[in-house]
Order: structure tokens, then sequence, then C-alpha cells
């Protein structure tokens, strides 16, 4: 039973690995290496959220094998994303750039928490801070007992 469970889980940690297909691959492992660093930091144009790197789409194969051909022909690592980002824009990046452009970006999410954080911080120290609700009269108590 551990021997299957074992090889469960070797293969379903090997599917990411799947994706690069062996025809991809360049023959220097320098340059490989290169390939694979920059082809997990690209977006999958057509899949939610998923690197070139462990994508199976005819796209992010496309992709990976344009990342080798620029290597090859000599571009350094910022070139290569400097291409792409140049032809399919900064969505392309799965970590997007800190720029003037994208700054909303990075600050929309701590704002709004800090917001929130203070909004629920003032919600409860009024509630905290409200009067109690006076008791019922004996006349109120009496009208509720005739009710029931």
């Amino acid at each position: 039973m551990r021997a299957l469970l074992a090889i469960v889980m070797l293969v379903l940690l090997s599917v990411p690995a799947l994706a690069v297909r062996p025809d991809e691959m360049l023959a220097d492992p320098t340059l490989e290496a290169r390939a694979r660093a920059i082809s997990t930091e690209l977006r999958c144009l057509v899949c939610q959220n998923q690197s070139i790197d462990e994508s199976d789409a005819d796209l992010a194969r496309d992709l990976r094998v344009l990342v080798r051909e620029r290597l090859v022909a000599g571009d350094t690592d910022d070139q290569v994303r400097a291409f792409l980002v140049a032809r399919y824009g900064e969505y392309v990046l799965l970590n997007p750039v800190v720029a003037p452009h994208t700054i909303l970006l990075w600050v929309a999410a701590p704002v709004v928490l800090l917001i929130g954080g203070i909004v629920v911080w003032i919600g409860a120290r009024r509630k905290r801070h409200a009067e109690p609700e006076p008791a019922l009269t004996e006349e109120q108590k009496r009208a509720l007992d005739e009710l029931k």
C-alpha cells in the first residue's frame, strides 16, 4: 500500500515536468537551466495563473520554444523577458513589475486591508462604549405578560 502511495506521489510531483517536452530541451544544460528559470516567470496566456513551464497548452509550448530560440541566439535573460513583454504586454509576467503605472496594483490591497481594519476597530469601540438598553419597566412587563 505504501509503495502504491509513493508511486502516485511521484507521478503527481512530476506532472509539471511533463509540460516541457524532450524535443524542446536544449543540449546545453546551462542554457536549458536558464530557459527553465525564465519559463517559470512567464504566464501562460491561455491558462489561469500557470507558468509556461507547467502548462500543456500549445501557446505555452510556442513560448517555451521562443524563449529557447532567443537564448540560443545569444540574448540575456532580461532581453528575452523584454522581448516577450514587448510582444505580449506585461500580462505575460507572472510577477508584475513595480512601476508608476502599476503602483495601484501594489498599494490597493494593503490600503483596503488597513481601511477595513480601521472600520472594524471603530465599530468594536462604539459597541463597547454604547449604553446598555434599559430594563423593562413594570408596566411593560405586565403588558408583555398579557400578550402571552
